[in-house]
């Protein structure tokens, strides 16, 4: 499987390689869901809690609970598995990523992570599964899987619809398909678009596909046969994100990332770039 040119991903694995593992830091690679977006505070604990409220809030909305089977699509480190896992017992847990580097390291991280707690707790953690694979062509079974995740991952792919017919051959019936994505409001598509392409595409965060409008995503659900569950605008909540990010890669000195963020940030707070929790049942 090749690497991906992603350099958010590549500026965090030249870190973890350096022996640099801030607490926490690698659990989650998205954007966070902040209970009070109106207060002034850019520190980087409260972005992680918010980025782990974002995880629940995605993992929520899947119907994610005890005994079931979760394949977390695009995992990164494993940072949303190991949420679970601390949370819901007796889970089956497969995160797949089509960069080796993401998953030779989340093996590691994961790990190191359990064996932070002594004791009978940490002894009954569900163990992780890593699997090199493509998000367009899941190594998964037909009919096998209880939920599938793509957290803020899905502008990476060739194709959205691709991965949704894959999560829905790969989902038993009744099964949930649930992710985070940005989504750009029906009036605003052709500005978006361009903007996108100047501030995201080829930049820090790397390719994306064009976004989608949420009557887009409702029309590609339909149309690859899936009911739609969830469809939570949460753009407001996550704009603290933005100084927050500026703040880490700032302090970094990456100024390529700091300028990323700030134009996606300027997007958003345009009104023309939201951020999405969706949730699908097969």
């Amino acid at each position: 499987m090749p690497t991906i040119d992603l350099p958010y991903i590549d500026a965090e694995i030249e870190k973890l390689d350096a022996g640099d593992r801030p607490p926490g830091y690698w659990r989650h690679f998205h954007w966070g869901l902040f209970e009070d977006p109106s207060r002034t505070d850019d520190s980087p604990d409260r972005y992680l809690a918010a980025a782990e409220a974002m995880t629940e809030r995605i993992v929520g909305a899947g119907g994610v609970a005890g005994g079931s089977s979760v394949l977390d699509v695009g995992c990164g480190f494993g940072g949303t598995l190991d949420h679970i896992r601390w949370r819901h017992r007796g889970c089956r847990l497969v995160g797949v990523n089509i960069d080796l580097r993401q998953l030779q390291w989340g093996r590691r991280l994961v790990a190191e992570a359990a064996g932070e707690v002594a004791g009978l707790e940490s002894a009954v953690l569900d163990p992780i599964w890593f699997v090199t694979g493509d998000g367009c062509r899941l190594p998964v079974a037909d009919g096998t899987v209880d939920h599938v995740l793509a957290v803020e991952c899905v502008f990476h792919f060739p194709s959205r619809k691709a991965f949704f017919r894959e999560a829905a051959r790969v989902l038993r019936p009744g099964g949930t398909l649930a992710l985070s994505d940005f989504l750009v409001a029906p009036d605003a598509l052709a500005t978006v678009a361009e903007n996108v392409a100047e501030f995201w595409v080829g930049s820090w965060y790397g390719s994306s596909a064009r976004p989608l409008t949420a009557a887009g995503y409702q029309r590609l659900a339909r149309g690859t046969g899936f009911e739609p569950l969830v469809d939570e605008d949460v753009t407001e909540r996550t704009l603290p994100t933005y100084p927050a990010l500026r703040r880490i890669y700032g302090e970094l000195g990456q100024t390529e990332a700091v300028a990323s963020v700030a134009g996606v940030e300027a997007l958003a707070r345009a009104g023309g770039w939201e951020y999405h929790v969706l949730a699908f049942r097969r």
